[in-house]
């Protein structure tokens, strides 16, 4: 029998790292009957194991060994984290399975008692390397498209072991986790939230439905709200830096500059841009201001108004004071929420823009596998249920998104087309966000009398908040009727469904082009420049017939599918995957 175990990972500092920080990185152990535990400073670093002080008596601060015999009868009790990866499982001289572990390989846990004067020989690892010590921290603009990005990057990164800091008002903070959806919750507790109380109150008026610009005006006071976080952030940063991180990264929103303005001469802070929209979208903005020259591309954006066109008066004044902390000579590099799967094209002109700029193409965020509810879970939406019981490919999903509001006459409009067509739906009925989405004041929109009778072996009307990414990834899905958010669309190409778009305001004109023209996996039913004409129950049955029950219809939903599983090889080993390492690399030099 040997008389020394020796443990070894490949994938975290799994037994002890120094003395500074106490335990051990992810997949650790917990060696002991009391071995301490605490998520901030204590024996921990990410929820990993520690040896306890009763039993290991010289750690050293750089690993060293630990020849001190266990005390009689104390095991080694249980894994602190998901079970250990393959590649990631403790190896032990001679063999003492059976006697000391159970199910060590692959994970589970090892609940036997260790011979008496075994003793845990000398650990194989370095200790905590200096890239742990990168700290991230998200400053996201408070709408619904906005946060939800930035919260599944914090995901992405967060599987890095880096540790982020999401911060924001704390009804924008709670908004945003309570909408989290399509991956395991437990995959967001590694985020530190700071939710930012002494901000003051701001008026949160309801959306207008007969507004003539469909933009919501509503949620401006929350962005001015914002104005009022530089103080907490540039705070949160410093108190980053005097807990022995090396170096704060700041990944913000293109529309939180003026929160940010003061990071970027902090020393050891490096900030990144983070583009909420397309490169097809940011580079028109270019375009337009140099005059519109010809570039292979730029023949998509013919038929689109200025972008001018695409936003209020209110919203260009607000930009208007974030472009004064514009910075881009302090900034470290831009990100997108984008695959140059889907617009290499405009990322390559958009790079030209930069002008030697790092730039980082990083998407699909959103999760390529859905993640929902077990079917007998009590949390599954019934919306699930429902298209568990439909045909592959035969249910159109409509949904305007969080900031459009459809007035009365939009409504009885859409419910006449979606009838007529004779085509299965799932239709998300609800107004726009407001500034504080758990005020209690909400319109319900009316449909027309005996409507949702008439059409209830046809379709389903949800009017609260129901579950984008799950509805889009279900096989029963087959198009989706939409304003063309950049969520939206990336959420759709991921799972290889096509859009019959019609876009709103703001970035959505552009992407409806991207979607159509350029990637051919969609149609439109109401081009951006006859956005003042009423759109007819004819226009909308048109549609739905065309993309769901047509030739045309079925060419798209191929293209669709092409790509989604071109997206998905590049986030599993392929370029995609290959930029976000880059990016990771690159913070953690």
């Amino acid at each position: 029998m040997a008389e020394k175990i020796t443990s070894k990972s490949t994938h975290g500092q799994n037994i002890v790292q120094e003395e500074t920080r106490g335990g051990a990185t992810d997949e650790g152990w917990s060696v002991g009957q009391n071995g301490p535990k605490d998520d901030e400073k204590g024996a921990i670093v990410d929820e990993g194991g520690s040896v306890g002080q009763n039993i290991a008596q010289d750690v050293g601060g750089k690993g060293g060994s630990v020849e001190h015999p266990l005390p009689k009868n104390h095991t080694i009790v249980k894994l602190l984290t998901p079970p250990m990866l393959d590649n990631a499982r403790v190896a032990m001289q001679d063999n003492v399975n059976g006697e000391v572990t159970t199910n060590v390989e692959g994970g589970g846990s090892v609940g036997h008692p260790l011979p008496e004067n075994h003793t845990i020989a000398k650990f194989l690892i370095p200790p905590l390397q200096d890239d742990a010590r990168v700290a991230v921290v998200m400053v996201p603009l408070p709408a619904q498209g906005h946060l939800n990005q930035l919260l599944h990057l914090s995901r992405l990164i967060s599987m890095y072991n880096i540790q982020v800091h999401y911060i924001g008002i704390t009804s924008h903070i709670q908004q945003a986790k309570i909408r989290a959806h399509g991956f395991d919750p437990l995959t967001i507790t590694k985020i530190h939230f700071h939710e930012f109380h002494q901000t003051p109150s701001f008026e949160t008026p309801l959306p207008n439905p007969n507004a003539s610009f469909k933009f919501p005006n509503q949620l401006m006071p929350s962005f001015y709200a914002t104005f009022h976080l530089r103080e907490p952030v540039c705070s949160l940063v410093h108190e980053l830096l005097s807990a022995n991180h090396r170096k704060v990264v700041v990944i913000y929103d293109s529309l939180m500059k003026f929160v940010v303005q003061d990071l970027p001469l902090i020393p050891n802070i490096e900030c990144y841009c983070f583009n909420s929209t397309s490169a097809f979208m940011s580079y028109s903005y270019y375009w337009e201001l140099k005059g519109k020259p010809f570039h292979p591309g730029t023949e998509n954006y013919e038929d689109i108004p200025t972008v001018g066109d695409s936003f209020p008066p209110e919203f260009w004044e607000f930009l208007k004071i974030q472009e004064q902390f514009d910075g881009k000579n302090h900034i470290s590099g831009e990100l997108y929420n984008s695959s140059r799967v889907i617009e290499s094209l405009y990322l390559d002109l958009m790079a030209k823009e930069y002008d030697g700029m790092k730039q980082w193409a990083i998407g699909p965020f959103n999760p390529m596998e859905s993640q929902e509810k077990r079917k007998d879970s009590n949390k599954r939406h019934e919306s699930l249920d429902w298209l568990d019981k439909q045909e592959r490919d035969s249910v159109i999903f409509v949904s305007f998104g969080t900031t459009t509001s459809l007035c009365d006459e939009e409504i009885k409009v859409l419910a006449i087309g979606l009838e007529k067509s004779c085509q299965k739906f799932v239709w998300v009925l609800r107004d726009a966000d407001k500034g504080d989405v758990f005020t209690s004041e909400v319109r319900k929109a009316q449909l027309p009398e005996g409507y949702e009778e008439r059409i209830k072996e046809r379709g389903i009307i949800v009017r609260d908040w129901a579950p984008q990414l799950e509805i889009l990834a279900h096989s029963s899905t087959g198009g989706f009727m939409s304003h063309c958010g950049w969520n939206s669309c990336m959420e759709s190409m991921s799972f290889g469904v096509p859009i019959a778009a019609w876009p709103m305001h703001s970035d959505q004109p552009r992407n409806s082009q991207l979607v159509t023209k350029y990637l051919k996996i969609g149609l439109i039913v109401r081009p951006w420049a006859r956005r003042d004409e009423v759109v007819t129950s004819e226009i909308v049955e048109n549609a739905v017939k065309t993309l769901m029950a047509s030739s045309e219809g079925d060419e798209m939903r191929k293209r669709a599918a092409d790509l989604s599983n071109a997206i998905k090889k590049s986030t599993d080993g392929g370029i995609n995957r290959a930029e976000m390492d880059s990016f990771i690399a690159h913070i953690s030099r």
